[in-house]
């Protein structure tokens, strides 16, 4: 008597598990990225167009000329004065918004170095200020 033999199935591999294992650990590390972003001085800009910047009367108004003198509210000022004036309206009050009125060949290195004074003394709000263009 011949007995046949039962044939075995071939075996076979689910891959389903492994494809959702490897399509969990994508998301992970796509939700952990981190992004960095380059830190900057925030400087508040006014636009050249129709709009109008309203100023208020404790704001402090810088104007630098190309010949190297700075003024504050009209009047002349030294470096040391300036220092001075900044600190004691950021004792006062904090949220003066200083704004630097400088003369197109004045340079960059001198805007930024008033910038620096208010921020040292405590004024955080900083703005530049431009004329309307008028060809637009």
């Amino acid at each position: 008597m011949r007995f046949s033999v039962p044939r075995r199935a071939d075996p076979v591999i689910d891959v389903t598990p492994m494809i959702d294992v490897v399509f969990q650990l994508l998301l992970f590390f796509m939700v952990t990225t981190t992004f960095i972003s380059s830190p900057g001085i925030e400087v508040d800009l006014p636009r050249s167009s129709s709009e109008v910047v309203i100023s208020e009367k404790k704001d402090i108004n810088i104007w630098m000329t190309t010949e190297g003198a700075v003024y504050a509210d009209d009047e002349p000022i030294t470096t040391a004065a300036l220092r001075q004036l900044f600190q004691n309206r950021a004792r006062t009050d904090p949220n003066t918004i200083v704004v630097i009125k400088a003369d197109q060949g004045v340079s960059h290195g001198r805007v930024v170095a008033v910038m620096d004074l208010a921020r040292n003394q405590g004024l955080s709000k900083l703005a530049i200020a431009t004329e309307v263009n008028k060809d637009e």
